[in-house]
């Protein structure tokens, strides 16, 4: 979701290149975003999910590699939840002498450009309209607010003999991925082989069932509960490979989770189970039918849901999902089919998102 401000900092002077320093999950994404020259991968004690025991040698190493680059500035992009201030020092000790963030705090010295975060006593943006108006913020505007994400050839490839190989005729048909790494935003595998089994059994379709090692549990609970055959990719793709399979659907069904912003970044409709957890992460730009139950409790912003009922997604039913799947399917299924006739050697879109937090402005040379 921080691909497009990505651009529009690239695109903000000629023959600027942009590094982004991420966590390793991050990296995996940004080796596929054409806007991105190189990556440094950095496991950063304030993120999310970093190693529990601090490695001091780890933090100098990305300092020296920092100060090594000699980059002109650095763009932290954070959630509003965050405070950029680690980062922003990191970037101090590595010698960058401009940096641009969102910021409650008073950063005195830390940034040169603070942007005051307001979020959410004024609001909350969408992900991706926060990190562009963070990068607007030093004139560097968007011209293409999209997503972004090149999707190899190879990775095509290898889906088209996978689904070649299932048989694929002339039948509609979905991915679906029930996975999400917070618990409170996963509809209940039941539920996903319900709707699965109605699309199948009363419309015809078929069903794909994709997901990383972390989504095992999640898959193998649809794979139980489901009495229809399906075809199951999930631990067998690379994130390439589950790109170009998210970008080949006619439709996706998931979670509020990555492949979302996968498929909104390649162009494909979303039937999107949202966990009222947090408003900020809808489909950006792509056709969707984004469901849920409207519960008191929502904006909770909690992992796994405090009030133990997980409403907002249990009380969407199995039937609430086909008839949203139906109905996405028939507003853009022939928008789809009519790109690819008009060239077909071209997707339906090449665009995508990731997680980010530091990019990096280098000298050009």
């Amino acid at each position: 979701m921080t691909t497009p401000a990505i651009r529009a900092l690239r695109a903000g002077s000629p023959g600027r290149r942009i590094t982004l320093l991420t966590s390793p999950e991050g990296a995996a994404v940004a080796r596929l975003v054409p806007e991105i020259d190189d990556v440094i991968e950095y496991a950063a004690p304030w993120v999310k999910g970093s190693p529990p025991a601090p490695d001091q040698r780890g933090e100098r190493r990305v300092i020296e590699t920092l100060r090594g680059a000699r980059f002109d500035a650095a763009a932290i992009f954070t959630v509003y939840t965050q405070s950029a201030l680690p980062a922003a020092m990191l970037c101090r000790l590595a010698g960058i002498p401009r940096s641009l963030a969102h910021c409650r705090e008073q950063a005195y010295r830390l940034l040169t450009h603070r942007v005051p975060e307001d979020e959410p006593e004024h609001g909350v943006r969408h992900e991706t309209q926060r990190q562009l108006d963070l990068v607007a913020s030093i004139g560097c505007a968007a011209t293409d607010d999209r997503l972004s994400l090149a999707v190899p050839d190879a990775a095509r490839s290898r889906i088209a003999a996978l689904l070649a190989g299932a048989g694929s005729g002339a039948r509609p048909w979905a991915v679906v991925h029930p996975g999400a790494t917070a618990a409170s935003r996963r509809y209940p595998p039941e539920s996903f082989a319900a709707a699965a089994d109605a699309l199948v059994r009363e419309h015809g379709w078929r069903i794909v069932l994709a997901g990383g090692r972390g989504d095992a549990a999640a898959v193998a609970g649809v794979r139980r509960a489901m009495r229809a055959r399906a075809l199951d990719l999930s631990g067998r793709l690379t994130l390439a490979e589950l790109a170009a399979l998210i970008e080949a659907a006619p439709v996706l069904i998931a979670n509020n989770s990555a492949p979302v912003h996968v498929a909104a970044a390649v162009g494909t409709p979303v039937v999107d189970l949202y966990a009222l957890t947090n408003p900020q992460h809808t489909p950006w730009r792509v056709p969707a039918r984004v469901l849920y139950h409207d519960v008191p409790c929502r904006w909770c912003y909690r992992s796994v849901c405090p009030a133990g009922h997980h409403a907002c997604l249990r009380e969407v039913s199995p039937a609430d999902v086909v008839r949203a799947t139906l109905e996405l399917y028939a507003e853009t299924q022939g928008l789809r089919d009519a790109h690819r006739r008009a060239d077909p050697d071209v997707p339906a879109s090449g665009r995508a998102g990731g997680h980010t937090d530091v990019a990096l402005r280098a000298r050009a040379g």
